[in-house]
């Protein structure tokens, strides 16, 4: 057997997939192009609904007014300036204003001072188809006893003012303290008047308000403030009498043995830092004394500030002077001069005045001190006396403090209520609301809706959106293969080019494997008359210079140069799925290869649906299965078209007679092997229209005994990833096969599904090289 050692499928690489890319601007751009009929068709829909919307819709008029809530109106007119407001404080103000202007209680108002319970355009304004629908369900459904005229007028007043709360709308502008009240109606007389009404309406409502509330205030301030005034009253008396009955005699607010108490202790203090400092001063003397009089000189400068201390310095002075002189005369002229003794006399007759003037001073000090000891002692007993008297006037007075604050609670309690009571008065006669109109409500003299601009932009925005996703959706189920490159993407096989779409298009269901394949009907009203199938197959002969044959071309050559060095070439031919062109696409192949001057065997090895043989005429009654089972020898069962010199070995078709072999079996038997081994020694080219891979597993068990396979796929019909798994799960296939060929390709659409710079996109100018028209040479035949 002939078999290849490397791959056909290894010479190529698979693309990277341009989907990995952020954003393939390209791509984007095609799809725009190729799908821009579906997206016009959806912006003329939605354009067209918009203008019958249009047309149809009553148009409604809206009239505004501007109103500032304004607190500084009031300023001059109020005794104390308003305290600055928090951001939080505000809007809640601003929100408290919006929802009153909102309320049922204001619309009612409206109601009645326009007098529009009785108002049509109100009551009964356009309304459209879903709510005409609910109001006939609810009229059917509703049943009851006849309501009472009285009944009736309510019900159409509180409608009325339902319907002015549904057409009114209460703004804030921006963050200011400004509220946009506009009131929409088919009127537009009747909206501006609404709207002024409602503004007029608000400003009653806050003076009603605050007159209400000030009266109301008034009236219970008043009762308030007689009954406080009384209660304060009797407090003050009640003070008095007890101060009275318990001798508690105040003076600069305080009582008198307080008073009295306090200056003693002062004077206590005093008291007790003199005698601190006489006894301190005796016992210092005292203790000069005790230690005699020889130590008497020695100390006698101590109290040299106090009383009688000059008196002592002079006397120490003199002693001093007389110890130096007696030590003088003592050196000069001995101890037992004359002078000497008389100086030692003289010094012991001052230290005796000395120690007598510190015993006198000493005697002094004594006195001092006791005098302010008997003071000291003294006035302790006088505190203790008034101390006594004053812990009962504390006692006492504890009430009495109680009284007073009871007192002062109550009359601070009435001068607050009187002070509020007169302001209470004076509001009550307010005339100034906290809110003016800065913008008055004028006729509308054109329709706020429908707004034509808005409407036709949104409903233009809105068709190129639903354009783009009808865009989307038919995007994400485009599964087919479409261009060369997605071959390479998806398969990682190389490309042979497209044949293209010849002869009428049959809609049809897409095939599915194990389903029934059954040939469509040419639609009604089709005017493209059907080449026959007998013309499908000599293509390339009818027209050999046609972008068909140049396809063939390519693959012929592909088979060349993956198969270099063969004799004789085995090539089969086969698909994903039935009715992609297969045999077709083999029939011309083989014809191709004829007319070039190979010798050239095809071989219908479809044993289940025969489709190259059924195209015969007349029908082959002898073929393949005759050939292989032993009843004729194969040679006998070839056919030979006498144009082309092709040699065709068919599959016969005998009506109603079941089937004898089972497909794998027969063409992977033994003398189907001997059978292609004689081929090959007396053919260049054995092209064999092999079963679909999908459906049966013919094709998968004849791989052993080809060189190459030509994958068919129809373009635009048969699924990218049913191929890619079919092909996967087929390794062997996959790596011989020689290229895919692109079926039934729809050439004046194929440039859309290119992006720029592509090969698709230049098709118009390769044309130039295809000088034949194939359905005018198939008619010619």
């Amino acid at each position: 057997m002939h078999q290849r050692t490397v791959p056909h499928s290894s010479i190529l690489r698979r693309e990277p997939d341009p989907s990995d890319s952020f954003i393939d601007l390209n791509r984007l751009l095609a799809i725009l192009v190729r799908r821009a009929r579906l997206i016009g068709l959806s912006v003329a829909l939605a354009v067209a609904l918009a203008v019958a919307y249009l047309v149809f819709a009553t148009p409604v008029y809206t009239s505004m007014t501007q109103i500032l809530l304004d607190e500084d109106l009031s300023r001059y007119a109020e005794e104390t300036e308003p305290s600055p407001q928090s951001s939080q404080q505000v809007d809640m103000r601003i929100s408290s204003a919006v929802e009153i202007l909102k309320s049922g209680r204001l619309a009612l108002r409206v109601v009645d001072d326009l007098k529009l319970a009785d108002n049509e355009t109100i009551l009964d304004p356009p309304q459209s188809p879903v709510a005409m629908v609910k109001g006939w369900a609810k009229a059917l459904t509703s049943s009851g006893p006849d309501a009472s005229e009285e009944a009736l007028a309510k019900g159409r007043r509180d409608k009325a003012a339902a319907m002015l709360q549904q057409s009114l709308a209460v703004e804030r502008v921006a963050r200011s303290a400004v509220l946009a009240v506009s009131f929409r109606s088919t009127d537009p007389a009747l909206a501006a008047a609404i709207t002024r009404r409602y503004a007029e309406a608000f400003f009653e409502d806050q003076l009603s308000a605050n007159f209400t509330a000030t009266e109301q205030a008034s009236t219970w301030l008043q009762e308030r403030l007689a009954d406080i005034q009384a209660r304060a009253q009797d407090a003050a008396l009640e003070v008095e009498r007890y101060r009275d009955e318990n001798g508690l005699t105040t003076a600069r607010g305080e009582l008198m043995s307080e008073q009295q108490l306090a200056d003693l202790n002062s004077q206590l203090i005093l008291a007790q830092a003199d005698a601190a400092s006489a006894s301190a001063r005796y016992a210092q003397f005292r203790a000069i004394v005790e230690q005699g009089p020889d130590k008497a000189v020695d100390n006698a400068s101590i109290p040299t500030q106090q009383a009688g201390g000059s008196v002592l310095q002079d006397l120490r002075e003199r002693y001093n002077s007389v110890v130096k002189r007696a030590q003088d005369i003592a050196q000069n002229f001995g101890t037992d001069h004359p002078q000497a003794a008389a100086l030692r006399a003289e010094k012991e007759d001052l230290a005796g005045q000395v120690y007598r003037e510190l015993q006198q001073l000493t005697a002094s000090y004594r006195n001092e001190y006791e005098v302010a000891r008997s003071r000291e002692v003294s006035l302790r007993e006088s505190i203790d006396k008034v101390a006594g008297s004053n812990a009962e006037a504390n006692r006492s007075s504890v009430r009495l403090r109680e009284l007073e604050q009871k007192a002062t609670a109550l009359k601070a309690l009435s001068e607050s209520y009187l002070s509020r009571f007169e302001q209470a008065s004076q509001k009550q006669s307010f005339p100034i609301a906290k809110a003016r109109v800065i913008s008055d409500a004028g006729v509308p003299t054109a329709p706020s809706s429908p707004k034509k601009t808005m409407v036709l932009g949104l409903s233009l925005v809105l068709g190129l959106m639903a354009g783009g996703v009808l865009t989307f959706v038919q995007e994400l189920r485009e599964r087919a293969f479409r261009l060369e490159s997605d071959v390479r993407t998806v398969l990682g096989l190389k490309p042979l080019g497209y044949l293209p779409l010849v002869g009428g298009q049959r809609k049809r269901k897409p095939a599915m494997i194990g389903a029934k394949v059954v040939k469509a009907e040419p639609a009604p009203g089709d005017t493209d008359e059907d080449i026959p199938l007998e013309r499908m197959t000599r293509i390339v002969l009818d027209a050999p210079r046609s972008a068909f044959a140049e396809t063939l071309r390519n693959a012929k050559l592909t088979c060349e140069t993956m198969l270099t060095g063969r004799q004789s070439r085995v090539i089969g031919v086969t698909s994903a799925l039935p009715g992609e062109g297969k045999s077709t696409v083999a029939t011309n192949f083989a014809a191709l290869l004829a007319i070039s001057g190979k010798r050239t065997l095809l071989i219908d090895a479809d044993v289940r649906r025969p489709g190259l043989s059924a195209r015969m005429s007349p029908a082959p009654q002898a073929g393949l299965i005759e050939a292989v089972s032993g009843e004729i020898p194969w040679t006998q069962a070839v056919k030979t078209d006498r144009r082309s010199q092709l040699a065709i070995l068919p599959i016969a078709i005998r009506p109603g007679e079941a089937r004898r072999h089972d497909g794998n079996e027969l063409i992977t038997s033994p003398a189907m092997q001997r059978l292609l081994e004689e081929a090959r020694q007396a053919f260049d080219y054995v092209v064999v229209d092999l079963a679909p891979v999908g459906p049966v597993v013919d094709a998968k068990a004849f791989e052993p005994l080809v060189d190459g396979f030509l994958f068919v796929v129809e373009w635009g019909r048969t699924p990218s990833n049913l191929v890619r798994d079919l092909l996967a799960a087929e390794h062997r296939i996959e790596a011989k096969t020689l290229g895919v060929i692109l079926n039934k390709t729809d050439m004046a659409a194929l440039a859309r599904y290119s992006d720029a710079g592509a090969a698709e996109k230049y098709r118009d100018l390769y044309d130039k090289y295809y000088t034949d028209d194939m359905e005018a040479a198939a008619r010619r035949r």
